[in-house]
């Protein structure tokens, strides 16, 4: 097992150097959504690991919040002054916003931690249970606007339509910042056509598929769209390379991918106006060779096996490295860098069942959805 382990954070070091080539000269790099704490589901995030990935990785800033903690009862009181400690402890770094839960006195908690220093809020509907119907955002969204206090609010899976109920909440309070987190995929047909070429409203990049964010700047101006990793879930390098391979495949310039990556959060953080947003760039189809087409939806059915951790019994994973052996004029070092991703991958998985310890299973699971994932990532934008 340690050699499998050795060779996988290996690769992670030489995608590290991957992501070097691929950055702008000059880019800021502000990731606008990371968690702090323990989560109910078992995900873990820590103020030592994120400042060291900040370090690492060149990220100036995040928009940090709590996880779903155990200790969220009440109004997430307890969570929020963790959020808070962190901030103070990063001297600027980390810029707190309280989460809220709508059944426990939300004004008055967001409130308070506004008071203390905090400088958004976040709220999660698939998390905390409500609708964007409900008749208690209004008053946060107010507030919202009254403070200046960006909304970061989950748009990931686990949701209805929410593109309606939002824009009414948005039009009500014109001066209330908004990000829609992961992209906006639980709705985002209807949430381009409402808010596409907004200025003020934003969606981030914390998406696990690269099809996701082709669709994503094909709708929304890149002055919208704003870098984030969703972390512990999301990794590096991971989350940046997944944001500016698709980016590129899309047509955004260095220009745009600067404001992607840092610019247009920093605005947000400091208090500056939002950049006027441009038309969307990117193409209503997506043409790849077939073999990398064959590649990702292999990896797409691996993903939902990996997070529920089961074993690969449908045999998706050989079925992915079966296919990086057929050449037929494809560019070979793609399907080289794939294969020896999956390759580590697949001995990983096979490997961790074995292993004793809860927490280590877990570690080794994770490290196998990144090799995955990296893998994905490049079979959706090879070429780039």
């Amino acid at each position: 097992m340690d050699d499998v382990v050795d060779r996988a954070q290996r690769l992670f070091d030489s995608y590290d150097e991957e992501l070097r080539r691929e950055l702008p000269a000059d880019a800021e790099i502000f990731d606008a959504h990371v968690h702090l704490g323990n989560d109910i589901d078992g995900m873990s995030g820590t103020y030592d690991d994120l400042l060291g990935i900040a370090d690492r990785y060149g990220i100036s800033r995040y928009f940090m919040f709590c996880m779903d903690e155990p200790d969220r009862h009440p109004a997430f009181r307890i969570p929020n002054d963790r959020t808070l400690e962190y901030a103070g402890r990063s001297q600027g770094r980390f810029i707190p916003f309280v989460r809220l839960d709508l059944s426990e006195d939300p004004v008055e908690e967001a409130v308070r931690c506004l008071d203390l220093g905090a400088r958004g809020i976040k709220l999660h509907p698939r998390a905390q249970g409500f609708l964007l119907n409900d008749e208690r955002l209004a008053p946060i969204f107010e507030l919202a606007a009254e403070r200046r206090a960006p909304i970061l609010i989950h748009g990931g899976r686990g949701l209805p339509p929410i593109a309606d109920n939002l824009a009414r909440l948005v039009e009500a309070n014109p001066e209330a910042q908004l990000i829609i987190a992961h992209g906006g995929i639980a709705d985002l047909a209807a949430l381009a056509e409402r808010f596409a070429g907004k200025a003020g409203v934003f969606f981030d990049t914390s998406v696990w598929s690269p099809v996701d964010l082709l669709d994503l700047y094909r709708q929304v101006s890149a002055e919208q769209i704003l870098f984030a990793s969703d972390y512990p879930y999301g990794q590096q390098p991971a989350s940046l390379l997944i944001a500016l391979r698709t980016a590129k495949v899309a047509g955004l310039d260095d220009d745009d991918l600067r404001n992607m990556l840092g610019r247009s959060a920093a605005r947000i953080a400091d208090g500056e106006p939002p950049i006027e947003p441009t038309a969307p760039r990117g193409s209503d189809t997506f043409s790849q060779p077939m073999i990398f087409a064959r590649i990702h939806q292999y990896l797409s059915m691996a993903t939902p096996l990996l997070w529920t951790r089961q074993p690969d019994t449908i045999g998706v994973l050989g079925l992915a490295l079966n296919a990086t052996d057929h050449r037929n004029g494809n560019v070979p070092e793609e399907l080289d860098r794939i294969k020896e991703l999956l390759v580590t991958a697949r001995d990983m998985w096979r490997a961790a069942p074995e292993v004793e310890d809860e927490q280590e299973r877990r570690r080794l699971s994770r490290m196998t959805f990144r090799l995955i994932h990296l893998a994905d990532i490049w079979a959706v934008t090879a070429g780039v």
